[in-house]
């Protein structure tokens, strides 16, 4: 049985151009640039420029003010009126949670066309050679295959109606981990190292090296090395050198291209410059290669000869829709990035005020506990603002470029009741660490007592929590040979 009723209920809209805003917030300079070239591709109503406009008349004047402070910008889907053009709602740009840009750069081959071309070394029958590539496309960047000769028959039978037989993949796949580099092939570390290995010039040690990585891989990883001397019978000096063999193999063999792409992609473009100069410190917004915007002065003429006709068509009139239109979206495209400086500068300066004394010396026990909270009061700004503001920025200064929630740190405490950053608090812990004595490293326990010494009250949960952030391994994995 179906029923009608009316329903009353309070819903939080947000307008066109705090969507632009919002989304603009979270991009990084070097992004912004590729935003706006964009949009001036997509919009012909905007241009590079620094012109003083003219005003221009539209019968809905377009609101250009953004009514940011105290206000808060859920992280739900936004909800918009069903009204509202299209145009007003795409604004087409990248955020660092839910996008990703495909930027094309020349790497020269890539991990798999490497193996690949390898192939044409080897004497191979065509179903061999369509055997081979079929393994390396399992292969992982990291250079590892993952899956067993029984499912890649599987895979095969099922893709192509090929009966192959798991002995044929396992001595293809024994060609292919003869390729370069070395490793590239193995199911898992353990054969990897090994692989390696037996590439190596054979003497006493890498044939000690070989009987851990096959017999006692476990209590290697572990580093249990009385147990491995005492199986081996072999004398201490003999066991650190085999490890040190050991540890200069690749457990990634596939990186070698992964790190060349990030060496070519991860450059940071620092948002902000801070200069100290004679004591007083300057910030500035690095908008280097952000060019100017302006209106289109011939789409302004056009509308306004288009709006001064006395020409009814229909043509004629979706003509004027379409130019008012792009204005509209050009001027409020313009406004959301005068916007983002202010509130990006806002923020920053609340930042450094807070901060003063670390950003005059660059000495971060001066660092004081800050959250996103302590900023957000200070600004105005609600606390989302804040963390869009902060998330994928980066500051220049005299000591360094830092991200922004590097200067975002929760409040330890001393034994008088004073606080203090929890980043100092980990320097001195990894001081300590990086000062231990290998052979009888640090236990959570022990750093807990050292640091009640030093005056500061941490539990050893809390330092086996602040350990694992500064991806520091427990005490047994630090231990190292005489």
């Amino acid at each position: 049985m179906l029923r009608q009723s009316l329903q009353q209920k309070l819903q939080q809209k947000l307008s066109p151009q705090q969507i632009q805003l919002i989304k603009l917030l979270e991009v990084p300079s070097i992004e912004l640039e590729e935003r706006i070239k964009k949009e001036i591709e997509e919009n012909p109503a905007l241009e590079e420029g620094n012109e003083i406009q003219e005003e221009y008349d539209l019968n809905d004047e377009v609101d250009g003010s953004f009514e940011e402070k105290n206000e808060s910008f859920p992280d739900e889907e936004y909800a918009t009126d069903d009204d509202i053009p299209d145009y007003k709602l795409n604004v087409n740009n990248y955020s660092a949670e839910n996008s990703k840009v495909d930027i094309p750069v020349s790497l020269g081959a890539s991990f798999h066309e490497y193996l690949i071309d390898q192939l044409g070394l080897q004497q191979l029958t065509e179903d061999e050679c369509f055997l081979a590539e079929y393994i390396i496309g399992n292969i992982d960047d990291e250079g590892y295959l993952k899956r067993s000769a029984e499912d890649i028959c599987d895979d095969i039978l099922f893709q192509t109606g090929k009966h192959v037989d798991a002995e044929t993949i396992i001595r293809i796949l024994g060609i292919i981990q003869e390729f370069d580099p070395a490793g590239v092939g193995a199911h898992d570390l353990q054969e990897c190292l090994l692989l390696q290995l037996r590439r190596k010039e054979q003497n006493e040690v890498t044939g000690i090296a070989e009987k851990i990585l096959e017999n006692f891989f476990d209590e290697f990883a572990k580093k249990h090395y009385e147990k491995i001397i005492r199986k081996l019978d072999i004398d201490e000096n003999l066991l650190k050198k085999a490890i040190t063999e050991i540890t200069k193999l690749n457990p990634k063999p596939g990186n070698a291209w992964e790190d060349l792409w990030e060496k070519n992609m991860d450059q940071i473009t620092p948002d902000f410059i801070l200069e100290n100069v004679n004591g007083e410190l300057l910030l500035s917004l690095n908008n280097g290669n952000i060019p100017e915007l302006r209106l289109s002065s011939s789409f302004k003429k056009m509308y306004e000869e288009y709006n001064g006709s006395k020409n009814e068509s229909g043509k004629a009139q979706e003509a004027v829709a379409f130019v008012k239109q792009k204005l509209e979206s050009a001027k409020w495209f313009i406004d959301a990035i005068k916007q983002r400086q202010v509130t990006l500068l806002t923020t920053m300066d609340a930042i450094i005020r807070f901060q003063k004394d670390y950003f005059l010396t660059g000495d971060e026990s001066l660092l004081k506990p800050m959250i996103m909270k302590d900023i957000a009061e200070i600004t105005g700004y609600d606390i989302s603002t804040i963390s869009r503001v902060s998330n994928c920025k980066y500051i220049e200064t005299d000591f360094g470029i830092f991200s922004l929630k590097h200067f975002f740190t929760e409040a330890g405490q001393t034994d008088s009741g004073e606080e203090i950053s929890t980043r100092e608090i980990k320097n001195i812990l990894a001081d300590c660490i990086a000062t231990e004595d290998k052979q009888h490293p640090f236990t959570d326990d022990t750093l807990s007592d050292i640091l009640k010494q030093k005056g500061f009250i941490v539990a050893r949960r809390t330092v086996a929590k602040y350990r694992e952030q500064l991806n520091i391994s427990v005490a047994r994995l630090r231990k190292e040979m005489k």
